[in-house]
């Protein structure tokens, strides 16, 4: 049985895939809840079903496997990918919504279900969702930014500072205790780290050396040393550096408000990790909707030529010629009036975020396919003119096969190299149209609307920095990895590069 499995490519990622959407469909009502996913979530599923499938297939082929080993072997990229993981994982559990059941109103009562969806990551992340104060405050502080009155014990009223709810609240004298308790909750996080860090290393040493035979002795020493294929010193490098982020999160998140509180007193450390799922579904499902067109029409205008090209050539310079952000605004502004007059469409305020966030996603992939399409059709115009193309033609090979078979595998390095170029620049674009306000809806949280509310708050006095500072920090964090992992990929998979 388990042979026959391992015979078919797609044997185990179907098994996989029946196996999450079982576990998406049967596990809420185990917990008493209500599966509740939006479209941008069947959407994510259908992207990890797809991945796994495509992983299985690469698996198969020698001329895929061969440059992603390479990629696998550059320190730099693995660290990268490490980066990207963590975001990835914080997306995926922040795509699994679900509904919680209200307070019944006597026995036999029908259940009833709250109408504001919350996530696997809201329930992970707890604290940081519910500790919420008054107004703004500082990071790391215990008492507000700004002076209120209040009223002293002999019925007099003062200005002063008032103690936050819940950051430094465990503290009877912030003043002497915090900078200790800081210091303390620190070295806790780093001694988990190092011991959960010295677990991983110690699996991945018993690993490699039972596959090698030679022993976890050796296995530890060629890792250190750097002679193994895969970079493994840096990859556990980044991977405990991540755990000592994580740790220090947990414990510090729980007591203090790490990036302080925004106007209404919410944590924007997790506002800036709930900012994640927006920027990842803006990179990955823009990049879903913009490759059919740019294949498709590419390949056809190198291959077919005429009047084809002539078509296809027209259609993409007059979409290039519109401006961009005008075309993004009208559209999204229709989406708007769209939603405002059919508010039936919609159960809760949720879905009908989702509907903008996924009309930008369409948005987005509509306006930003001609740049592949143009070195597509070029590429497509050098092919069809080697001699395997020109023997396929003579023997009368229809041109679908030809473009499936010969002419897609040769410019697949060519798309992959663009489609992981693009993504930072999908996700720098949700910010920007964010910020000027035809981006995804208020009520999302994404790092556009964060630097959106932050341009009123520098002009206070005292400056509210942190807001702006924790999405500039998860942004530029996310962009980076995925701009060095492209580099990777790049050198990989260009055939200009691995002949050098």
């Amino acid at each position: 049985m388990l042979s026959a499995i391992n015979s078919r490519w797609w044997a185990w990622p179907l098994i996989g895939t029946v196996a999450l959407v079982a576990g998406c469909v049967g596990v809420p009502p185990l917990f008493g809840v209500k599966a509740d996913y939006l479209w941008t979530d069947r959407l994510l599923l259908v992207l990890v079903v797809v991945t796994l499938f495509a992983i299985a297939y690469v698996r198969q082929r020698e001329h895929l496997a061969g440059p992603w080993r390479q990629v696998f072997r550059r320190p730099l990229g693995m660290a990268a990918l490490v980066v990207l993981s963590a975001y990835v994982v914080v997306a995926l559990l922040d795509s699994i919504h679900f509904l919680t059941p209200l307070p019944q109103r006597g026995p036999g009562a029908s259940v009833q279900y709250s109408v504001n969806p919350i996530s696997v990551f809201d329930v992970i992340v707890g604290p940081l969702r519910r500790h919420t104060e008054q107004t703004y405050s500082a990071p790391f502080a215990t008492h507000l930014l700004s002076k209120q009155t209040v009223q002293r014990p002999d019925g007099t009223q003062a200005r002063v500072y008032a103690r936050l709810k819940y950051g430094g609240a465990h503290l009877s004298d912030p003043a002497r205790q915090e900078t200790n308790d800081i210091l303390r909750r620190l070295g806790i996080a780093v001694v988990q780290a190092l011991l959960l860090w010295a677990l991983v290393v110690a699996a991945v040493a018993f690993v490699l050396g039972r596959r090698s035979g030679t022993g976890i002795g050796t296995a530890l020493s060629d890792m250190a040393a750097g002679r193994c294929p895969v970079p493994w010193r840096t990859l556990l490098g980044t991977v405990f550096v991540l755990l000592l982020l994580i740790f220090a999160a947990v414990h510090l998140g729980g007591a203090y408000h790490i990036f302080g509180t925004d106007k209404v007193g919410q944590d924007v450390f997790y506002l800036s990790l709930k900012s994640i799922r927006t920027g990842l579904v803006i990179g990955t499902l823009t990049t879903l909707i913009m490759l059919p067109f740019a294949i498709l029409l590419g390949i056809m205008a190198g291959y077919f030529h005429g009047w084809v090209d002539d078509l296809i050539q027209y259609f993409y310079t007059t979409l290039s010629s519109i401006p961009g952000v005008l075309l993004i605004a009208a559209a999204i502004l229709s989406i708007q009036v769209l939603i405002a007059n059919h508010p039936g469409w919609f159960d809760t305020d949720a879905e009908r975020a989702d509907l903008r966030l996924l009309a930008l996603c369409g948005i987005l992939g509509i306006t930003s396919w001609t740049t592949l399409c143009r070195l597509l059709r070029g590429e497509a115009l050098k092919l069809r003119e080697v001699d395997f193309i020109e023997a396929a033609t003579a023997f009368g090979v229809r041109h679908f096969t030809i473009i499936v078979r010969h002419i897609l595998p040769n410019v697949l390095h060519i798309v992959l190299i663009i489609v992981v170029l693009d993504f930072s620049g999908l996700v720098l674009a949700e910010a920007v149209l964010s910020y000027i306000g035809v981006g995804v809806d208020p009520s999302t949280t994404s790092w556009g609307n964060m630097i959106n509310g932050a341009r009123l708050e520098l002009a206070r006095d005292p400056m509210v920095w942190w807001s702006l500072a924790a999405a500039f920090v998860m942004m530029f964090t996310l962009v980076l990895a995925a701009n060095v992992f492209a580099d990777a990929v790049r050198d990989a998979f260009d055939p200009r590069l691995r002949r050098q």
